[in-house]
Formats: structure tokens, C-alpha cells, sequence
């Protein structure tokens, strides 16, 4: 029999929703304030829903999208839990209020920060220069063929 939606989860069922090992959610809550499960006796793991969307969004964001745990992290800080729930539940299927009301159904864009001073621009240097001697090495590879 499969649990409701709005059931808590255990560490390896959260795990294997969010398609991530169980080490990795544990290191995860030492990074992020925001993923917070339930510990009963024994400190045995229960993860609300908002808690598996919340580390679904953690794991888009860090192996899809690229960001750092740093940038997550500012993500977080600047934008809240709610918009940060937006990558994991991107349907708003989940409540994040703290009566219970619903969230609203169609949740802002988040927008990944910009890279400080200017490293966009030095990145887009870099990879030109990379994409002129790959040029330069694939004519003189080309002439001794």
C-alpha cells in the first residue's frame, strides 16, 4: 500500500524520492537551515512534505542547475523557502504556510544571482580564448594529418 502524499517519510524513502543517498540528506542538514526533519527517540528521521521538497529543490539546484551549496545558500537567504520550494515543487502542490492555507499556485520565477564582480564576463573571455586555440590546434592537427 503506497503512503498519502501528506504522509512523513523516512530517511530512505525521502532518499529514494528525491533520488539522492541517505548520507547525502544527512550532510545536507548540516549545510542547510531550512532542511529540518523530524527526530524522534533514537534520533530516527521523519521528513514532512515540505521537507522532501525542500531537498528535491537542494538537489535540482546543486546537480542540475549548477549551483554551490554556497550559492544555495544565498539563494535561500535572499529569495526565502517558499520561492527555494518552487525548483522542488514546482506545481505548488505543498503548503508552505503556517496555518495551512494554501500556497499560491503559480510561484514567482526564482532568478540564480548573478556571479560577483564580473566573472560572468571573465567566464565568457576564457571560454572564447579556449575556443580560438582549439581552432588553432585543430588547423595545425589538420596539416600534419
Amino acid at each position: 500500500m503506497a503512503k498519502s502524499p501528506n504522509a512523513f517519510r523516512t530517511i530512505s524513502e525521502a532518499a529514494e524520492e528525491i533520488g539522492a543517498p541517505q548520507h547525502v540528506l544527512r550532510f545536507w542538514e548540516t549545510k542547510f537551515t531550512f532542511v529540518a526533519p523530524l527526530k524522534r527517540a533514537g534520533g530516527r528521521r521523519f521528513y514532512r512534505p515540505q521537507d522532501v521538497v525542500l531537498l528535491k529543490a537542494v538537489r535540482r539546484l546543486l546537480h542540475d542547475e549548477g549551483l554551490t551549496i554556497k550559492g544555495v545558500q544565498r539563494l535561500y537567504k535572499e529569495q526565502g523557502v517558499k520561492k527555494l520550494a518552487s525548483w522542488g515543487d514546482p506545481d505548488g502542490l505543498v503548503s508552505f504556510e503556517p496555518d495551512g492555507a494554501a500556497a499560491p499556485s503559480t510561484p514567482e520565477p526564482i532568478v540564480a544571482p548573478e556571479p560577483k564582480g564580473g566573472s560572468s564576463v571573465r567566464l565568457r573571455q576564457v571560454l572564447a580564448d579556449l575556443e580560438g586555440a582549439r581552432a588553432r590546434l585543430d588547423a595545425v592537427l589538420s596539416r600534419t594529418a
